[in-house]
């Protein structure tokens, strides 16, 4: 079988330009479906230990809903990924004031952000992959941010069952560049994520006050629930009487990569479907990945004829630390001209 690369029509815009959806399908049958319209993956069809396909992620059927949904499912966040407190950060002596779209918090670039914003697209293929590249120019000003700051984001389904995304940006200006995705996974296709199995390559993770801004410095996870350095089903503590998980109504936290290197890319956290046989390995460059288990899913949010209920997904986010513009003490998010921001992340799937 030949990897191949289609495009369809996805759907109008408020503003009539229209959206595309590129299906991306490898030598093996492995399914995913992109949109231009905030590089959103909306579908990952993949074989289970029989090679039964399913699809693995929550997303919709059209771009009209992605407009209206607050969820980010599958999309690509920019220009920061996470929160920034009160939605403001002092660089270089200049105070700047971002949308505050999560209470008085930024959260994953504002409400207009890259999730919302319509990408130039190219395709392309070679011996091994096909694969799709965005591009997008973010002005000076984009949800308060300062620079005029050019983004590419390259989306590549490899023969060996391993989604790529390779993250490149510039900026005139100084400016925080945090880039993720946000990608809702079901590994069984359907029920809750309580059961799979998860490893996250972790020693310490970022505590969070109100709003699930991180204070004080990073904790150890031994002896807490944050502890998955060995394998642990998701629910098996995730209603303990914890403070950190009662903030989170459940887990919702940055934890700190145990890295060989610094931009070494390296596997930071592995799910085991025990059903299904199927696996999924987060690999990233990035210091940190958010985990989060769908806590704030409920019944009313459905698409692809799916109810996507509490707590039936979870999202593994490689990034920068939350709010690391008002934290000196962690790794630097700020993108200076002259500069290139550039880091890569996969998706890897299996069976076990």
């Amino acid at each position: 079988m030949q990897a191949t690369i289609t495009d369809a029509p996805f759907g109008l815009l408020p503003d009539g330009r229209e959206a595309a959806l590129y299906t991306l399908t490898n030598a093996n049958g492995m399914v995913a479906r992109i949109s231009n319209l905030g590089g959103v993956i909306t579908g990952l069809h993949v074989p289970d230990r029989d090679g039964v396909l399913a699809d693995v992620c929550h997303g919709f059927d059209n771009a009209a809903a992605y407009l209206g949904e607050s969820h980010y499912f599958g999309a690509l966040i920019g220009r920061y990924g996470n929160r920034i407190a009160n939605g403001r950060f002092t660089l270089d002596g200049v105070v700047y004031q971002l949308d505050q779209n999560d209470g008085v918090n930024h959260l994953h670039g504002g409400a207009n952000g890259f999730h919302r914003q319509l990408w130039e697209a190219e395709t392309f293929a070679t011996r091994q992959s096909v694969g799709l590249i965005l591009t997008y120019m973010s002005p000076d000003g984009d949800q308060g941010y300062p620079g005029n700051a050019e983004v590419t984001a390259i989306y590549e389904l490899r023969n060996d069952n391993e989604l790529r995304i390779a993250f490149h940006a510039v900026s005139d200006r100084a400016t925080p560049m945090n880039l993720t995705n946000h990608a809702y996974f079901n590994l069984a296709g359907k029920g809750q994520i309580l059961d799979h199995q998860l490893t996250i390559v972790a020693d310490a993770y970022t505590p969070v006050g109100a709003g699930l801004i991180p204070v004080g410095a990073p904790a150890p996870v031994a002896g807490t629930p944050f502890d998955f350095r060995t394998p642990h089903a998701i629910g098996a503590r995730i209603d303990q009487a914890d403070a950190q998980l009662a903030l989170g109504s459940g887990y919702d936290h940055n934890f700190v990569l145990a890295k060989s290197a610094d931009k070494a890319l390296e596997v930071a956290a592995r799910v085991v479907d025990p059903a299904s046989g199927r696996v999924l390995e987060v690999w990233t460059q990035e210091p940190g990945i958010q985990f989060y288990s769908g806590n704030f899913l409920n019944d009313g949010v459905q698409g692809k004829g799916r109810v996507y209920s509490h707590r039936s997904a979870f999202c593994l986010e490689p990034q920068h630390f939350p709010d690391s513009p008002n934290r000196p003490d962690f790794p630097s998010t700020i993108l200076r001209p002259n500069e290139e921001y550039a880091t890569v992340m996969a998706y890897r799937f299996s069976v076990a």
